[in-house]
């Protein structure tokens, strides 16, 4: 996999070749000398997000409808007032 970096003056002027070049690895596109966007093949994006599990799914732990956790109960007051006065 190569990675070519170009301005975006050069993107401007020869499309085509950033898209040629984008088969084969990610084209990094900088503006005023800074990294500002990347182009990808869609068969290299759809890799690099097909093994990515969204948030929800992370945080919904099927496999943790096993345990069983009954939190303790507090027992007096959960805060105390305080006097700015």
């Amino acid at each position: 996999m190569s990675i070519i970096t170009i301005s975006s003056r050069e993107f401007n002027q020869d499309v085509g070749k950033a898209k040629h070049a984008a088969l084969a690895g990610p084209v990094f596109i900088t503006d005023r000398g800074q990294l500002a966007h990347v182009l990808l093949s869609v068969e290299e994006y759809e890799k690099i997000t097909a093994t990515q599990q969204s948030i929800v799914d992370l945080l919904a732990m099927p496999e943790a409808s096993d345990i069983e956790f009954e939190p303790p109960r507090v027992k007096g007051d959960l805060y105390k007032s305080e006097d700015f006065s």
